[in-house]
Formats: structure tokens, C-alpha cells, sequence
């Protein structure tokens, strides 16, 4: 006897439970930190022209490596302490979890690229320094100066100032009044000298993007010249897997700005996918994320932007008497064009 399909379709339902909720009205998606339309549009183009979610990451934040987007991205910004630009940046593939990053690298401008070649020809993820620089010329990227006119003015204007602001602590000569070299105090401790915590917190914008195209496949990534005047060597969060950026097909991505020293410790791009794992709805997952920071470091300067798998989003940024909003891009299908948007901060 034939079977009745209308009693099957409801059993088979039944039986393979409910399918993961996709509203497609709302993809693709392109969100990213800051109001940086020009890689905003990059990204959107990229997917216009058939482009995966990779793709339209990577040429999102490249697009800001080479406009040197608030000049935090890219070259000619953030001179450490010897006055040489570096940069760091990932980018994450949510389909397979595979991620490629580099770290403090130097003389390559297209930092987002040579990361993608790492998840692409390398079973590594993170490749660091002049080891990074080797690798990326191995690929065929060019080596040259990142320094510019306006990197080395600021830098000029930094040592003016007797080195500040800078990232030392607990050293001599006192970091708050003096140029290094520095040394930790026990090296003096004979002569009875004493010195003060002069920690700093000092904020910077890098690029996060988040991609989620039409058919569900989800990328993230990241770009940045890290913060100006670091000690050479720091690498920040945004080149950190969960930390700058994360992206999972199952349940949506997430990534983070500030300051990384902090916002590394507590990975919240990964715990923002988490919350929204739990069925959190991507605003109160950043939400959740920011707040948790806040207890531990009440003055931090951070934001995160989230996504889920149906084209929602949201983002939240950590009140400060200067940052009281925090601005982000987006471009979906109801919109006509690349909006920016703002969220109060909490």
C-alpha cells in the first residue's frame, strides 16, 4: 500500500529532529569593526563576483592594510619602541576550523595575505617574526620598509617626550619619567631603591570583519598594526585564534578591538560564539563577554561584534568616561548600502 506523505514528512521530522534555523533574507553578511566602509565594500564586492567568505575577509582587511585605516592598520603606523612598524593578523575558515595568522611581522605590507597563505600551504596557524617575513617572501610577497614620513614623526615626538606613554613596569630607571634601556629593580634591590607600578592602558583600533555568505559558509579575520610605542616583539590579540577572531559554520563568529594585552586573556571572540552556542542572541553573547571582562578590569578599552548563523548581529563595547559608543559597519541584503551603526556602551 503507498504511504500517505503527508503522515511521512512529519515522522521523518520527528526522527532527524529540527534543521539549524537559517533565515537567508538576512545573508550574506558583512560586519566588521569600526566604520571602515571602504573594506566594508571590498568584502561586499568580493561576494557580488562569486567570492567565498575567505576571500571577502581578505580582501576586506587588506583593502584597510593599504588605505592604513585610522592608521592602525597596515603600514606607516604604530612604531614600537625602535620605531618599526609590525603587524599582525589572522583569518579563520568556519567550515573546516582551520586558521592561518602571523604575528610581529615586519617589511610585508599585506599582512591578512601572507596569513592566508599559512592556513592555505602550512598545517601550522600561527607564524611569527622574521620567520613570518621568510615565509611570506617564500610566497612571493615582497619585502620592504613599512616605515613612513608619519611613523617616524611619531616616533621622533615620542622619544621628545621622554618615551611616553610606554608599556614598561616595575623597572628602572622609572619608566613614567624616563627613556630605556630598562631593568627589573632586583638587579638594584642591594641599594635599597624602591619604585612605582607605572602601568599604562592605551587604545587602538584594528580591523575585525565577519563574513557569513549566502549559502552559511562563515569566515573571520583580522588586521592591525597593534599599539603604538609596544616593546618589539608584542604580539596582540587579533592574530590569536579566539581572541581577535573565531568563526564556526554550527552557530555564527565573533571578533574583538581594543586592547589586546587584556582581551587575549579572556578569548572572547571564542566565548562570544559560545554564549551564542547556548542560545544566546549575538548582542546579550557580547554583552556577557565585555561584562565578564569588566570585573576583572573595570577600565579596559574593548568591544566585540557577533553574528549567528541566521544573519543577526549585534556588538557591545566597555564604558569609559572618552568611549561611551562604539561604531561598527554592516551590509546585508536589506540594506541599500554599507551602514554604519552604534551601540552604547556598557
Amino acid at each position: 500500500m503507498a504511504r500517505k506523505p503527508g503522515l511521512f514528512l512529519p515522522l521523518l521530522l520527528l526522527l532527524l529532529g529540527p534543521a539549524p534555523a537559517r533565515s537567508f533574507g538576512q545573508l550574506p553578511l558583512i560586519l566588521n569593526t569600526w566604520p571602515f566602509r571602504n573594506a566594508t565594500v571590498a568584502a561586499w564586492k568580493t561576494l557580488a563576483a562569486g567570492g567565498s567568505a575567505l576571500d571577502a575577509v581578505e580582501n576586506g582587511c587588506a583593502t584597510c592594510e593599504r588605505l592604513q585605516c585610522d592608521g592602525s592598520v597596515g603600514f606607516g603606523g604604530s612604531p614600537d619602541e625602535s620605531a618599526e612598524t609590525t603587524l599582525d593578523a589572522m583569518i579563520m575558515d568556519g567550515t573546516t576550523m582551520n586558521v592561518g595568522a602571523v604575528g610581529d611581522l615586519r617589511r610585508i605590507k599585506n599582512a591578512i595575505g601572507v596569513a592566508r597563505k599559512v592556513l592555505e600551504h602550512t598545517t601550522h596557524t600561527l607564524l611569527a617574526g622574521e620567520a613570518a617575513t621568510k615565509f611570506a617572501e617564500s610566497m612571493g610577497f615582497i619585502n620592504e620598509d613599512l616605515s613612513t614620513n608619519v611613523s617616524q614623526a611619531l616616533h621622533s615626538d615620542w622619544l621628545a617626550r621622554n618615551c611616553q606613554p610606554n608599556y614598561w613596569k616595575n623597572v628602572i630607571p622609572d619608566s613614567s619619567k624616563y627613556c630605556g634601556p630598562y631593568k627589573p629593580p632586583a638587579i638594584l634591590k642591594r641599594d635599597g631603591i624602591t619604585y612605582e607600578d607605572t602601568a599604562h592602558s592605551y587604545s587602538h583600533d584594528t580591523i575585525g570583519m565577519v563574513v557569513i555568505h549566502k549559502m552559511g559558509n562563515i569566515a573571520a579575520g583580522t588586521s592591525t598594526n597593534g599599539i603604538k610605542f609596544k616593546i618589539p616583539g608584542r604580539i596582540g590579540d587579533s592574530p590569536i585564534p579566539g581572541s581577535g577572531a573565531y568563526a564556526d559554520d554550527m552557530v555564527g563568529a565573533a571578533a574583538a578591538t581594543g586592547d589586546g594585552d587584556i582581551l587575549m586573556r579572556f578569548v572572547p571572540s571564542y566565548q562570544a560564539v559560545e554564549y551564542m552556542r547556548r542560545g544566546e542572541n549575538p548582542t546579550t553573547a557580547c554583552e556577557k563577554v565585555i561584562s565578564r571582562i569588566q570585573k576583572y578590569f573595570p577600565t579596559f578599552f574593548g568591544a566585540v561584534i557577533c553574528a549567528n548563523v541566521t544573519g543577526s548581529y549585534g556588538a557591545a563595547c566597555n564604558k569609559l568616561s572618552t568611549f561611551t559608543q562604539f561604531q561598527f559597519m554592516v551590509y546585508n541584503p536589506l540594506k541599500s548600502e554599507p551602514t554604519e551603526e552604534k551601540v552604547d556602551c556598557i
